[in-house]
């Protein structure tokens, strides 16, 4: 096909295949769904909805109820239909992009396909953050760096002097540090103020992990107005569903399930980390989010087993420095005993 830009000849997709299993622990998302109460709110809304028009410009409704609820200017906030959409918007209008390695795939993509001038700088033992080789890459050019925290996918949080000198040299360079909060509800932390402090950063957000609404697809940006401005540009218009709209205005008037189902998730995930220490072979490492990063002796073996015994994880062993490791999300009480027990099985020991 000529008629398309060289770049894009030969790109492979992005790297994810539905695979269907009783117990899906694959994709760090909520094992619970939205409330009842809620879903019925939701559904008395929606049959008040003109289906036949269109929706806000630029979501302005939601973003409105947003701003009240984060305490941030409106005019700082972008709101998408999934946090992606932002991700790619940022890389398009990214002169460099600036990436850790390993990190989350739609970074590097985002690049790819938009032929962005992109680097990453590998993980330090234990998967510390190279603060130093960062600080150097951005004093050398204006760059946009993506930097997850909680990291995805080792799970870590990084410290937050090395956030904030990431945050100065963005500053003194002209850069944007783009601080991915996904999983922030999982770890406690917040670093909206540094954004609020400093217009060289910005926060990437949400509703697909603590909010247990990844199927509706609906993220969103804390930034100055200044890089809403252009980030709102790459942003097609009315691009929020108007359904997806209802949804978030509901979930924003009754946000307290979330706490609940986040302590719950937290529970849950200490019990596994616990569970797993005896493991003959596994490795599992400390995690901040609502998932746990395990390094196996084979991961396609501990994937391929797992599987058959009906319990889908994600294997990372494509990644730099996660050779034989497999990523598994924290399910329901009930969902998490059956990992246990196979993965225990997978060892032929017992497990109580």
């Amino acid at each position: 096909m000529k008629a398309f830009k060289p770049h894009l000849q030969g790109l492979p997709s992005y790297p994810y295949k539905k695979v269907d299993a009783s117990v899906k622990l694959d994709q760090n998302e909520s094992p619970y769904d939205l409330p009842v109460e809620l879903k019925q709110r939701v559904l008395q809304r929606l049959q008040h909805l003109d289906f036949n028009r269109y929706p806000a410009l630029h979501a302005e409704d939601v973003r409105e109820k947003l701003s009240v609820y984060l305490g941030w200017p409106m005019e700082g906030l972008v709101v998408s239909p999934g946090s992606n959409l932002l991700i790619q918007a940022l890389v398009q209008a990214a002169g460099q992009v600036l990436d850790t390695a390993p990190s989350f795939p739609h970074y590097a993509f985002s690049a790819k396909i938009s032929a962005t001038p992109y680097q990453a700088i590998a993980l330090g033992e234990g998967f510390a953050l190279p603060t130093e080789a960062l600080l150097e890459a951005l004093q050398k050019t204006p760059t946009v760096l993506f930097l997850p925290n909680p990291h995805a996918p080792t799970a870590q949080l990084f410290a937050e002097r090395d956030i904030r000198r990431l945050a100065d040299r963005a500053a003194q360079t002209g850069g944007l540090l783009v601080i991915d909060e996904a999983y922030h509800q999982f770890s406690g932390t917040d670093y909206a103020w540094l954004a609020s402090a400093n217009p060289h950063v910005a926060i990437l957000r949400t509703f697909s992990k603590a909010w247990g609404l990844g199927g509706i697809r609906a993220g969103y940006l804390m930034a100055s107005p200044e890089v809403c401005n252009v980030v709102q540009n790459f942003v097609p218009p009315f691009g929020l569903p108007a359904h997806t709209g209802q949804i978030l205005l509901t979930v924003l008037e009754s946000p307290g399930y979330v706490q609940g189902i986040v302590q719950t998730l937290l529970r849950e995930r200490e019990r596994l980390f616990q569970a797993l220490q005896p493991h003959p072979t596994w490795k599992v490492y400390p995690s901040q989010t609502n998932f746990l990063l395990i390094r196996t002796p084979d991961a396609a073996a501990a994937y391929s087993a797992l599987l058959e015994q009906g319990i889908l994880v994600r294997r990372q062993d494509h990644y730099l420095g996660l050779e034989g490791c497999i990523r598994v999300s924290v399910g329901t009480p009930q969902e998490n005993q059956r990992f246990l027990e196979a993965a225990f099985s997978l060892a032929e020991v017992p497990h109580a």
